[in-house]
């Protein structure tokens, strides 16, 4: 099997009702890249890739399309004997930029199992279950409003929430995580500074806060912040954006800085990349999430799959960005949480095809 053409689109992607807030800014729509992979079969693989911003990670939107258009045209008659000979052709062709290799990594893993007619959670080793837990991210928002929603998603079914912090007064912070725990006695809390915190906002959380059962992710934006007052810190920490590579959780691990992680997949380079920093994880006993920044179906898809394949001691939950829009590519079978769980697709590759002229015209095509 061949690559006949590659195909680049621009999508807008909405954000419903109140706009996403976090400490790295406020968003209300968001600028996704999916990329079409076709075989000489005329099979077509999906993938995609979705910053938040220019400022959340160094990844923008254009970006990821220029890296693409700088790749795509010496894959154009590569042959596919699975994704990992197209991801060293990657790293051949471009150093870095893992968040547009990944869309074209995730959609070489569709056109693989669309065309051997297996689901990509099999192809990343087998699914240990068919519906995932997700989780529910609460914005930056005034302390009673966010309770008052975090309220409402417990009633729909949500086992763990996500409360967004930093960027303001931590005593704001407090009030709301006090808030949040007082109205759902939710024992499944993460609060995410997204990097956000200085260690002395984090340590006062920590005291503050420590009756509550808590993980403090990503609180600062350095694994040497964290490693400085992680002997002060009696609550679990997660590492989130300062994991930028399977290197880097290896370190991670080896210096003791954290209980566990938020992983997206696009961060890594792809599901073949996220897979790899599973298994690590495994080894150690420890527990994760599968999510993305943002996102369509396509790489709402791509979080399932690999999530799905977690251990269900070691999986914190798949997020994905259907939760805060009413946006879909595959009307037929979109991917969404419900009673806060997430069916793995069972079609073949990542399950979802979208619907003709959903996505417009390329802004590139090759081919």
């Amino acid at each position: 099997m061949r690559i006949r053409e590659i195909h680049i689109y621009q999508v807008d992607l909405p954000v419903g009702g109140k706009p996403y807030r976090m400490s790295a800014g406020t968003y209300a729509s968001l600028d996704s890249t999916v990329v079409e992979v076709v075989s000489d079969g005329g099979v077509s693989g999906w993938g995609e890739t979705c910053p938040v911003g220019p400022t959340y990670q160094p990844e923008h939107a254009r970006g990821a399309r220029a890296a693409l258009e700088e790749m795509a045209p010496h894959l154009v008659g590569h042959t596919v004997t699975g994704p990992l000979a197209v991801r060293h052709a990657m790293e051949d062709l471009l150093n870095g930029h893992n968040y547009a290799k990944a869309a074209l990594d995730i959609a070489v893993h569709d056109l693989v199992g669309k065309t051997y007619g297996i689901r990509v959670c099999d192809l990343l080793g087998g699914a240990v279950t068919d519906r995932v837990d997700s989780y529910y991210a609460l914005t930056v928002d005034d302390p009673d409003e966010v309770a008052r929603e975090a309220v409402e998603r417990i009633g729909e079914g949500y086992p763990r929430l996500q409360i967004k912090v930093g960027g303001r007064p931590v005593e704001l912070d407090i009030e709301t995580i006090r808030k949040v725990w007082e109205a759902t006695g939710c024992t499944r809390l993460a609060v995410d500074a997204n990097r956000a915190l200085t260690t002395r906002d984090t340590l006062r959380i920590g005291r503050e806060c420590a009756d509550i059962p808590l993980i403090l992710e990503q609180p600062c934006a350095t694994m040497e912040e964290i490693a400085a007052i992680r002997g002060q810190l009696h609550h679990p920490v997660y590492l989130d954006e300062c994991t930028e590579s399977l290197s880097s959780v290896i370190r991670a691990i080896s210096l003791g800085v954290c209980d566990g992680f938020g992983l997206k997949v696009t961060r890594f380079g792809g599901l073949g990349a996220m897979a790899a920093v599973r298994d690590v994880c495994a080894s150690r006993s420890m527990p994760h999430t599968c999510d993305d920044t943002w996102g369509g179906d396509i790489l709402a898809a791509a979080c399932v799959h690999i999530g799905a394949t977690v251990q269900s001691r070691l999986l914190d939950g798949v997020w994905i960005a259907g939760s805060h829009m009413d946006v879909h590519y595959d009307s037929t079978h979109p991917v969404r949480v419900d009673g806060g769980r997430i069916e793995v697709p069972t079609g073949p590759g990542l399950g979802v095809v979208p619907d003709e002229g959903v996505l417009g015209e390329p802004v590139a095509s090759f081919g």
